[in-house]
């Protein structure tokens, strides 16, 4: 398994969710793509995303007051 990091601050939604789409396409079943964002509206939509996508949230956390970040594994 290997980790892919995805550097998104300061884009506005839905380039967040756009670019993790892409990336994740790259990786391998069973690969993570750790997602750094600041996007208040990617909190919900990533991970609803990844939800539908069948992918897996394995870590999800809040960094400061305007900044998360997201783990997913593909499935």
């Amino acid at each position: 398994m290997k980790q892919q990091k995805l550097e998104v601050l300061g884009m506005v939604c839905p380039f967040p969710l756009i670019e993790a789409k892409q990336a994740i396409e790259a990786l391998d079943s069973g690969d993570e793509l750790v997602i750094d964002f600041d996007c208040t509206q990617a909190t919900e939509a990533i991970p609803r995303w990844a939800a539908e996508a069948g992918h897996s949230v394995t870590n999800f956390e809040q960094i400061d007051d305007a900044s998360w970040t997201i783990t997913v594994q593909k499935k």
